[in-house]
């Protein structure tokens, strides 16, 4: 299996999904980098926040632990207010509200207790006890999870010096609290900050693409030129602000001008060339009309004349005075052909088509009595601005083209309709149509569908050319569609 790069087939084609801009890339990059860049600033001061708060917590769970553990040595048989009422005589180690002490003796909790922040007295759950016997006792804090209302924990375990072990806790809600609070405010930052930096970036990125989409302008322009045919003034050019090569938009205006002109120079070549082969061809078809009308004289006034002359003469001087008039159409057609490229050899008067067509259509019933010729017109005029002799020849040609390819007894119809202020003219036949193949190139110079030059048919191969030159000169179209059993020429002109 090929891929798509190997087939010259895009591959984002192949998967359906439609390629990113070179505006879209650039402006969520710089949203993608600002949002990596304020997540990282988010984190690390969160956890900067985070180890400063703990350090303070953890100094006073520290003091905390000493105030407990001094107040132990003093008061060896205190015992707790177990009533559940609010503390009136506390008796015990001053401590902040939700401090958690809890007292081990002999390897069990004695006393498991802390007071909320209405001075209420509550007592450790015994899960809460094993999570807390279960602390190391190096006299470093620990976080722990007490699970209940009482959440996460920071808490030290401690020797007094009667050998048993007293642990603090500090909650550790005001810390999380503080840090998702500062984690909040930053990601709302962050999201006001990469909306206006999105537009902002979207005008920014479109700013500093204006000088390609310059350059893409004046590539997109010379592309729409004419420059398959006729003398072509390529003057298009980057601009120079847009060619300066010290910047990278700048070096692709430069390589576009030094592109364009090479490709200027190449045209003027062209058009210095054919403007030689045209004239030259004018020049020959000139001179030869007069030596070819001798021939065709000459060989006339012999074959005519009141002397014997042998059989063999007879046909040879008829094939001479024949190949003359074939050779005298060919030199007519190019010199026709040499005119119009020119611009020259036509005329511009109002003619009605309908005329026209029923002269064409008279002339091929006439030539071709072995066809069925049909011809549709309208009820009023269809007058068009141009040459009434050049349009005759064109659809004459068009006529005898079918007349000739199609075989006897085939059907050719000639319909004229107006269209959006445009004549159109239809040439329809049911002979065995074109070929693919010829299709594209039916109307150039030369072009026939036996590549045999057949001399029955006295074609040669200028016809569709010449109908495709008039019907220009008169700023129309022509176009051909064609299928075995139909084939339809159709011209468009503008109406007068």
């Amino acid at each position: 299996m090929t891929s798509g790069t190997a087939s010259g087939i895009p591959a984002a084609r192949v998967s359906g999904r439609a390629p990113w801009s070179l505006r879209r890339r650039l402006v969520l990059s710089i949203i993608a980098l600002l949002a990596l860049g304020a997540i990282t600033i988010g984190l690390v001061s969160a956890f900067t926040l985070q180890g400063i708060l703990m350090g303070r917590l953890d100094n006073q769970l520290v003091s905390a632990s000493r105030r407990s553990q001094d107040f132990t040595q003093q008061n060896p048989g205190f015992t707790d207010n177990s009533s559940g009422q609010p503390n009136t005589n506390p008796g015990g180690p001053a401590q902040g509200p939700d401090t958690v002490i809890v007292r081990i003796v002999g390897g069990a909790v004695a006393t498991a207790r802390y007071y909320d922040a209405a001075g209420a007295l509550h007592h450790l759950t015994k899960a809460q006890d094993a999570i807390v016997l279960a602390l190391p006792t190096d006299g470093n804090p620990q976080t722990v999870n007490l699970g209940g209302s009482l959440g996460s924990y920071r808490m030290v375990v401690a020797s007094t010096p009667d050998g048993d072990l007293i642990a603090n806790g500090l909650p550790l809600t005001d810390v999380n609290t503080t840090v998702y609070q500062l984690l909040g405010i930053i990601g709302g930052i962050t999201i006001i900050v990469l909306v206006i930096a999105f537009w902002v970036g979207r005008w920014v990125v479109r700013i500093a693409l204006n000088p390609l989409e310059r350059v893409v302008a004046t590539a997109t322009h010379v592309s729409e030129l004419p420059l398959d045919r006729g003398e072509v003034a390529l003057g298009v050019r980057v601009p120079e602000t847009d060619a300066d090569p010290r910047t990278e938009v700048g070096q692709v205006g430069a390589a576009i001008n030094r592109m364009l002109g090479h490709v200027a120079s190449a045209l003027t070549s062209r058009q210095a060339s054919e403007n030689k082969v045209r004239q030259f061809v004018a020049d020959a078809s000139h001179e030869l009309r007069t030596p070819l009308a001798s021939i065709r004289g000459y060989a006339e006034l012999t074959r005519r004349g009141d002397y014997e002359l042998p059989p063999d003469v007879v046909r040879s001087l008829g094939r001479v005075e024949s190949e003359a008039v074939r050779m005298t159409s060919l030199v007519e057609d190019l010199l026709l052909l040499a005119r119009l490229d020119e611009g020259r050899d036509l005329e511009r008067r109002p003619i009605d088509l309908s005329t026209v067509l029923v002269d064409v259509v008279s002339d091929a019933h006439a030539a071709g009595p072995d066809h069925v010729w049909s011809l549709e017109i309208p009820d009023d005029p269809v007058t068009i601005d141009g040459d009434r002799a050049r349009l005759h020849q064109v659809f004459a040609n068009l006529l005898a083209n079918a007349r000739v390819h199609t075989p006897a007894g085939s059907a050719v119809t000639v319909a004229l309709t107006a269209e959006e202020g445009r004549a159109v003219v239809t040439v329809t036949d049911d002979g065995p149509g074109i070929p693919e193949a010829l299709q594209p190139v039916l109307f150039e110079r030369f072009a026939r569908g036996d590549s045999s030059r057949s001399r029955a048919a006295g074609s040669t191969g200028l016809g569709l050319a010449i109908v495709s030159a008039v019907v220009e000169g008169h700023r129309g179209t022509v176009s051909v569609t064609s299928s075995p059993g139909t084939t339809v020429f159709r011209v468009e002109l503008p109406l007068a």
